[in-house]
């Protein structure tokens, strides 16, 4: 009887292989854009989320050996999702092809397809640790360089503002055995950043650098250099990754701990020190970590021993960017205990930092009245869930040295086999702060906010999905922009996806009304934001096209409408690909901005955005050498048509063009 089950899957999912390995020359980054709507509304530690997902898609998980804990790791998969993965492994032991993914409850055919890039099959290692000599033999080596070479110069290089040269570069290194052993090594460089001399005589402006170990018996994870955590839904400690309202839809507002390695070149959100989780029991879990690392800061002009707000952008360009560089610490420990038992969970947090400088911001700006204040800080929560088949609850609930409280909590329940409806609910108290606080909102940040958010999942039929949400959010304090108190915002969504065999279509309209102080200051003005894309998709031999339509039109008092009209080819032939993209933009102004996705460099975020009017055309060169080597070379160029420079002060392009070049160059060994 196994046998013939195993008959049947096999010549079900050849089919379904068909379709996804199919539509797999589409890069990870248009499926993923697909779902999670980025058009510049979203959050702001997109570049980072997408770090992530690019680190995972480099080393993708073997799912027939994938834990729990490894599959928690993929972002974008619910609670119930990673459940359903579990109960099909461990009901038919293994996978053997990537086709039975469309065969796993709660994971329909455009998560099936995303998850295709993440993960791989692979035959179960021995068990017992490996020895050395193994490790050394059979892991695996990867070498990345990149370098970003402009055509133009800005006038901080002509001026002498910029200590560097206009060159961008940056080296990584990773090894990886399995899903056991991690050790990674990041160099990099941006652009008018000083190279081996003044401050960075060691090289590089930022170095980071990590050893990931995870399932050694009773050991989960530990890491030693630079890591992210999460735990629960955020509201104590989230510098791992963050969701947007579309991809909250999906993931049903999930509650998950994570240790993940910083591997990405961001400067900022990341932890120094070690942190790990031990398995003390079944269902048990115990997490500690420690953390200490220099920062930068804004001192205030007053007082140079107290700092005004902490920076992280990373930029160490100019003389005064280059005061900034580390001129502050700070400390932080902590942990976390956790207990998952029958879709049952519960678990407590708790964070202690401490600055060796006073941040002391500028109060007297009345939406900076509440901000976090002093050298010491201090959170605890405890987070709570519980999954029942088409039943799904998270929460978490947080407090601090504020002595303020914020809640976040969330209900899906699938009333069809096709239909999951979804209900989250957030409080953050005006007063309430989180030095590494990251969960769910509409304003980007864990304090003054409440709100209702109800969304809808449709599979309505094996190739289409329609998702829209609703999401209501108040605010009692008053915000930048904002200078009167009990604001509101209201932000509603729509998209339809079809996607079979050679054709893919998406639309989608998002309205969002949001509050603004008019041009005099004495009162607030509504500022209504209308976005819509069409898209078309479709594969036709070795070739694949996408044609889109982007339109955006804001008002305030007065309206501001964009659009953006683009058309991209992509082609494969054996060893070499090739993927070119043109695009004509016009908009009335920044607020009626318009984002696209073009493909770039591995590990390296291309959702431009385009203002004025002009024309984006770009071409992407990849050749496959052979197993080890690849090469990629990118050209991309903007010309503006209504414009004779780009840009201002240091950043100013005496031009209407912009040209780009991208080299990297991998060696796998």
């Amino acid at each position: 009887m196994r046998k013939i089950l195993n008959c049947i899957l096999l010549i079900t999912s050849i089919n379904y292989s068909t379709t996804l390995y199919g539509q797999n020359e589409q890069s990870w980054e248009e499926c993923y854009d697909e779902i999670h709507s980025i058009d510049g509304q979203e959050d702001v530690n997109t570049e980072a989320d997408y770090d992530v997902l690019s680190e995972l898609a480099s080393h993708p998980i073997n799912i027939n050996t994938a834990t729990r804990e490894d599959l928690e790791s993929i972002p974008f998969l619910s609670s119930q999702q990673v459940e359903s993965i579990m109960e099909y492994i461990y009901k038919y032991h293994t996978m053997q092809s990537l086709g039975e993914l469309h065969m796993i409850t709660n994971l329909d055919d455009v998560y099936a397809r995303l998850l295709s890039y993440f993960i791989y099959i692979g035959n179960p290692p021995e068990k017992g640790f490996p020895h050395i000599g193994e490790i050394l033999r059979y892991g695996k080596n990867e070498i990345v360089a990149t370098t970003s070479i402009p055509t133009y110069k800005r006038d901080g290089y002509t001026n002498g503002d910029y200590q560097g040269s206009n060159i961008k570069h940056w080296l990584r290194y990773t090894f990886s055995f399995g899903n056991i052993i991690k050790f990674g090594f990041t160099g990099a460089q941006d652009a008018g950043e000083p190279f081996f001399k003044g401050k960075n005589k060691l090289g590089y402006d930022y170095y980071s650098y990590y050893l990931m170990l995870r399932n050694i018996g009773k050991l989960k994870s530990l890491v030693v250099g630079r890591y992210r955590l999460k735990f629960g839904m955020g509201l104590v400690i989230n510098n791992d990754y963050s969701f947007g309202k579309l991809a909250t839809l999906q993931t049903l507002g999930r509650s998950t701990n994570s240790i993940r390695e910083h591997s990405s070149r961001s400067e900022a959100n990341y932890m120094q020190g070690t942190a790990a989780t031990v398995s003390i029991s079944k269902g048990l879990d115990i997490t500690g970590f420690i953390s200490y690392r220099d920062i930068d800061a804004t001192p205030n002009k007053d007082s140079l021993s107290t700092i005004a707000t902490i920076t992280g952008n990373g930029y160490h360009r100019t003389v005064s960017e280059m005061a900034r560089k580390h001129n502050t610490s700070i400390f932080a420990g902590g942990g976390n205990i956790r207990y998952f038992n029958n879709g049952f969970h519960i678990g407590m947090s708790a964070i202690y930092s401490s600055l060796n400088r006073e941040l002391r911001p500028d109060t007297a700006r009345i939406y900076k009245r509440w901000s976090a204040y002093g050298k010491r800080f201090w959170n605890a929560g405890v987070d709570y869930g519980y999954i029942c088949g088409k039943f799904s609850f998270n929460g978490e609930t947080a407090t601090g040295d504020s002595h303020a409280v914020a809640t976040i909590n969330s209900l899906s329940y699938k009333l069809l086999g096709n239909l999951q409806i979804m209900a989250l609910q957030r409080f953050y108290a005006y007063r309430y702060y989180g030095m590494y606080a990251n969960s769910f909102s509409d304003a980007g940040s864990i304090q003054d906010e409440s709100g209702i958010y109800l969304g809808i999942n449709w599979n309505i039929s094996r190739h289409t999905t329609v998702m829209m949400y609703t999401d209501y959010a108040y605010f009692a304090w008053p915000k930048y922009m904002q200078s009167f108190p009990e604001t509101h915002s209201w932000d509603n969504m729509i998209q339809l996806v079809y996607n079979k065999k050679q054709f893919s279509l998406l639309a989608r309209y998002r309205l969002k009304i949001k509050q603004r102080d008019n041009a005099s200051k004495t009162a607030l003005d509504n500022v209504n934001e209308h976005r819509g894309r069409f898209q078309l998709g479709y594969v036709i031999g070795n070739i694949q096209s996408r044609s889109q339509a982007d339109i955006v039109y804001s008002q305030q008092q007065t309206g501001s409408l964009g659009y953006m009209l683009s058309q991209s080819i992509f082609y494969k032939y054996h060893w070499i690909s090739a993927a070119a993209s043109i695009g004509y933009f016009h908009t009335a102004d920044y607020q009626s901005r318009v984002y696209t996705y073009e493909r770039g460099v591995m590990y390296n975020f291309s959702f431009p955005a385009f203002s004025g009017e002009g024309i984006r055309y770009s071409i992407n060169l990849r050749t496959d050498i052979n197993k080890n080597i690849m090469m990629i070379a990118r050209v991309g160029t903007t010309d503006y048509l209504d414009r004779s420079v780009i840009s201002s002060g240091p950043q100013q392009i005496r031009g209407s063009s912009q040209t780009d070049v991208d080299l990297q160059l991998r060696y796998k060994f």
